[in-house]
């Protein structure tokens, strides 16, 4: 039933993407007067078909719902000789899509992605109207030594604004704080009633190419969770140290855990080594000890034990006004696009690994978890993934978007079209990057499900 679920979650959010990038190509289009042929959702047989009133359209639901097009006459390279063109009226010659100009070519082109812009501005407004479920700007856990304990933040303090900027939720902060690396902040702080403000340093330090946990790292601060035992590994350490399902970890290495990162570093560095745990079962504290295993080649601990983690802070029901939701909608799409642009060039800079590239499983599997958790976090699913997509298809490759552009602006350079021959080469090199990229990104989800 949970496998029904995610299949059909992730067949409504393709399906919706896929309307929305075509129907981009499909209406620019037929607004400049290209003759469209087909119009199809899918690949493969057609499941169902019929044809428009307006000239005769050909809509398509096809078997295989991960991706769709948009057929317009003489858009293929098979039909742009004159052969093929000598049979047509006046009127269908003088709509044929490579007989265009060159800038209403590439507004079909580009039209595509912007509706995956356009749907993700959209879909982040009515989030932000609808309301959404975030996380307080509340502290869970000060790092000893930490930048935030030495400004004299603690636990349960409510973070009011970072340098004038109000915040609702732990997320929002971390938002702000990514874009001050390198200077003082300016936080305003409640404490039982009261309000003070701090200033605190913000160093780059060693966090991750993307500063994902920038408030922990540089700062100290944290949302704070409690970390459990969701179940152990037959024959692992982890149960050889008598670990159980339940379990609560209170210390790592004799200091307070501060979340599940803090246990996951601790035992990744101790391979080899014994490391103490103190955990809490069931109302009593136990001492227990364990001997993280060297799974790879770097050396990195494994305990074979899965985790859950909770929140020491419950999650508020956040509502913006109408003119704040319409800001909201374009700020969020534009902070994902650049997100979605650095994640890129840093997985080919290798900055990142490339095993973060998820494919169809991956996004099957969100797709069916972000359900589970209400419209509000869908809505926001397919937002993110539409930005994705937008962005995606606006990438230099032959037979994407972006490609077609390239194309058309040689064209416009040189005066006439490329050749036959490098439009049909380019374009195979094109099929095979997309391919083998695919190819790749199935391969890291089915890695993913092995190592559970």
């Amino acid at each position: 039933m949970e496998s029904l679920h995610t299949l059909l979650s992730f067949v409504v959010a393709i399906a919706i993407l896929v309307t929305v990038h075509e129907f981009g190509h499909f209406i620019v289009a037929i607004k400049l007067g290209i003759k469209v042929e087909k119009f199809s959702i899918g690949f493969g047989p057609a499941l169902f078909s019929w044809h428009g009133k307006y000239d005769n359209i050909e809509y398509i639901i096809a078997a295989i719902p991960l991706g769709g097009y948009v057929k317009m006459l003489g858009e293929n390279l098979d039909e742009q000789g004159e052969q093929h063109t000598q049979g047509l009226s006046k009127e269908d010659l003088s709509r044929a899509f490579h007989l265009q100009a060159v800038w209403k070519r590439a507004a079909v082109a580009v039209a595509g992605p912007m509706f995956n812009f356009i749907f993700a501005i959209v879909a982040y407004m009515c989030v932000a109207w609808l309301g959404q479920q975030v996380m307080p700007p509340v502290v869970g856990h000060v790092a000893a030594n930490s930048v935030a304990e030495r400004a004299g933040i603690e636990s349960n303090d409510r973070l009011l604004s970072l340098n004038g900027h109000e915040l609702h939720s732990w997320s929002q902060f971390e938002e702000v704080l990514k874009q001050t690396v390198g200077t003082n902040i300016a936080v305003d702080v409640e404490r039982d009633g009261h309000d003070f403000s701090v200033t605190m340093p913000v160093h780059k330090g060693n966090q991750d190419a993307l500063l994902i946990n920038i408030s922990e790292e540089s700062l100290g601060l944290s949302l704070g969770t409690q970390v459990f035992v969701d179940s152990v590994v037959k024959a692992s350490p982890a149960e050889a140290a008598g670990l159980k399902k339940g379990d609560e970890f209170i210390q790592v290495a004799d200091k307070d855990l501060d979340g599940v990162r803090h246990l996951i570093r601790e035992i990744q560095a101790h391979a080899g080594q014994t490391l103490s745990l103190l955990v809490l079962r069931d109302g009593v504290r136990l001492r227990l000890h364990i001997t993280p295993k060297a799974e790879n080649e770097q050396g990195v601990g494994k305990v074979g034990v899965h985790l859950v983690s909770k929140p020491l802070t419950e999650p508020v029901m956040y509502q913006r006004g109408v003119w704040d939701s319409v800001v909201y909608g374009f700020e969020r799409t534009y902070e994902m696009t650049v997100l979605t642009i650095q994640v890129m060039g840093k997985m080919v800079t290798a900055a990142i690994s490339p095993d973060n590239l998820g494919g169809p499983i991956a996004i099957a599997q969100l797709a069916g978890r972000t359900a589970d958790l209400g419209l509000a976090a869908f809505i926001t699913f397919l937002a993110l993934i539409s930005v994705n997509l937008g962005v995606l298809n606006l990438l230099p490759v032959p037979v994407l978007d972006g490609g077609h552009l390239v194309y058309l602006g040689l064209e416009k350079l040189r005066g006439k079209p490329l050749s036959d021959v490098i439009m049909e080469r380019t374009q195979m090199v094109g099929v095979l990057l997309i391919g083998l990229l695919m190819v790749f990104a199935f391969y890291n989800d089915l890695m993913r499900l092995f190592r559970g």
